[in-house]
């Protein structure tokens, strides 16, 4: 009888988890026809879209794929961070996923993969005494600085919250070049117990069979490499996993794709800050003022601000003549596009976008990678500034904005607006043909490519990774 193998995933509560963690679950059954999946749904009440995303998704989705949602959780008023949400609900599903872990046939039940922020559920899967493999969806340097700021801690009896404010650089393995602590993510230098729940993340990797990282060998060769020791599970860079979707088929995607139809080769410039990402009308002024004065096309993905105070997610503005300049859209009829929601992948993928403003979300980073289209650095919040100093600093694919720049309306961390002549030189910088990262990175998009192709080095590390939990039942079971 054919062995079957069922791996539990269980992402972090918001749709961009949950896709990432589907993309990866489609490339595992494509792969190996013995690999079954069941994914766990834990919803938070500032993300509406999961449960549509999930409903579409399972209609769409391989037979060998199916959802389990969880009820809804509201979460404690006390609870002001999206971080702090997102950890205590994870804390208390973790008795209905045993639950639903334990309805699976014990012969075919192969492990859990969890999302970086449900580290925890590590002790629900020991207890039903299986193995937990880690989906890391930020690069292999963040994945080493964790560990290492969790050794500086533990063993070396230092505070991280110490490094706040300061103009240290810290010796990382995962980096060739010194790290300077202004781009540690905010979640470590805020307050001392948000740093210790984040590195205990670190601590309980470590517990883990194996780390999957959404990364490939040729982008990250010297992270991926400092990570090969006998303190750290076995890694596997499986990536660029990644939404190849092109668009949505809907109106607001057709006519975005229709105005870049008629415009020249590479002389677009692409605005977009991701899903969480949104700006004030101040900053917005200085955006506005920053690309009529540049003289670039443009197409500018423009989000409102949630209201203060409130944990949700940035809503499209219904009419934008309310924060940009008087007469803006009026005198750049001809050169630029405002629009809300972007149909990312496409829009890079089109040869009219010559660079790409972003605030290097993993994600975005990885897309830009992947379409070969040069990024130019404008972090906010979570490790982006990590992932801005990488992309900039140590691998030369992308230009500076300003790397340390941080926007993080859930801490109350909201930097002085950049000026219009800050974003005209970032924006100058990457359209202007730096013909050095222009040809770096292209030469980047078709390794992203070859990495996945069979034969390629993320092929082969998901090969390997399948062998490995197959191998692991045969132990456990």
């Amino acid at each position: 009888m054919k062995k079957i193998a069922e791996l539990v995933f269980i992402p972090s509560p918001g749709v961009g988890h949950l896709t990432s963690a589907l993309e990866m679950a489609n490339l595992l059954i494509r792969r190996d026809e013995r690999i079954f999946i069941t994914f766990i749904i834990m919803k938070v009440p500032f993300d509406t879209k999961t449960s549509i995303h999930t409903q579409s998704t399972a209609e769409d989705a391989n037979s060998r794929i199916r959802f389990v949602e969880l009820p809804h959780e509201e979460p404690s008023t006390e609870q002001k961070s999206r971080f702090h949400i997102m950890t205590t609900l994870i804390e208390t599903n973790k008795t209905r996923v045993r639950d639903v872990a334990a309805g699976i046939q014990t012969n075919r039940l192969a492990g859990f993969v969890v999302d970086v922020f449900c580290s925890s559920m590590i002790d629900v899967a020991d207890e039903l005494g299986i193995p937990t493999y880690i989906y890391f969806t930020s690069s292999a340097g963040f994945l080493g600085l964790m560990f290492h700021l969790q050794f500086i801690q533990d063993d070396q009896n230092k505070d991280i919250i110490q490094f706040k404010d300061s103009d240290t650089e810290l010796s990382v393995p995962s980096f060739a070049n010194s790290v300077p602590t202004k781009v540690l993510p905010s979640v470590m230098l805020q307050n001392q117990d948000e740093c210790s729940r984040f590195l205990a993340h670190a601590r309980r990797f470590r517990r883990t069979k194996g780390i999957l990282v959404n990364t490939f060998m040729e982008l990250e060769s010297h992270a991926v490499k400092s990570l090969s020791d006998s303190k750290t599970p076995p890694i596997y860079p499986v990536g660029p996993v990644l939404n190849l979707k092109i668009g949505d088929g809907s109106h607001q995607s057709d006519a975005i794709m229709s105005w870049l139809d008629d415009q020249p080769p590479l002389s677009v410039v692409f605005l977009c800050f991701g899903s969480l990402g949104s700006f004030g009308k101040e900053q917005v002024k200085e955006i506005a003022d920053a690309l009529e004065r540049s003289g670039y096309r443009f197409l500018w993905s423009l989000r409102q601000p949630p209201p203060k105070g409130k944990v949700e997610l940035p809503k499209e503005y219904e009419n934008p003549q309310e924060v940009l300049p008087e007469g803006f859209l009026e005198r750049m009829a001809g050169m630029g596009k405002v629009i809300g929601w972007a149909p990312q992948v496409a829009v890079l993928s089109h040869p009219a976008v010559g660079g790409f403003v972003s605030h290097c979300g993993w994600n975005s980073t990885l897309e830009s990678v992947w379409c070969g289209v040069p990024m130019a650095a404008w972090p906010l919040y979570a490790e982006q500034q990590l992932n801005a100093f990488e992309m900039v600093r140590e691998l030369g694919l992308a230009v500076e904005i300003k790397m340390d720049f941080r926007k993080d309306p859930s801490r109350d961390i909201n930097q002085e607006p950049l000026t219009a002549e800050e974003i005209e030189t970032g924006i100058r910088k990457v359209m202007t043909n730096d013909q050095e990262i222009r040809k770096k990175v292209n030469e980047m998009k078709e390794k992203s490519r070859e990495a996945m192709m069979e034969g390629g080095s993320s092929y082969i590390s998901l090969g390997r990774l399948i062998e490995d939990v197959i191998k692991s039942m045969d132990f456990h079971s």
